[in-house]
């Protein structure tokens, strides 16, 4: 059962955007508090990207994206969505979507996790 479901992804030249969008089911929107993105590069671990509070919408980001991405969300679409702009070669990775119940920029600490979209910076 797919608990949150990315989209948006795709291929794009340096300095571009993607939107990603990541839906949550009924069930897992009832169960978080929080989304985050995460990406993971071929090679690489699993990295924090970005997350929001799906109550206050307070938003925290890594240094990497920092001024380039930007979170929001729409609560009665129960949708998150990543908006990326500038982006880079160095960007290009598994995107996934994750919701836990605290702002963490640690991946244990997200229960639900989908998927994944590709994003590819070419350069």
């Amino acid at each position: 059962q797919v608990q949150l479901r990315e989209s948006g992804g795709g291929l794009v030249e340096t300095g571009g955007s993607l939107r990603l969008s990541c839906a949550a089911s009924e069930r897992t929107f009832a169960h978080i508090y929080t989304v985050a993105w995460f990406r993971q590069a071929p090679g690489k671990d699993r990295e924090f990207v970005a997350t929001i509070g799906w109550i206050g919408g307070s938003t925290d980001y890594a240094d990497s994206v920092k001024g380039r991405f930007t979170i929001s969300r729409d609560n009665a679409k129960k949708t998150v969505y990543l908006e990326m702009n500038s982006l880079k070669p160095e960007d290009t990775a598994i995107y996934y979507c994750a919701g836990g119940n605290t702002r963490s920029w640690v991946v244990k600490e997200y229960g639900y996790w989908g998927r994944g979209t590709q994003v590819t910076v070419s350069s």
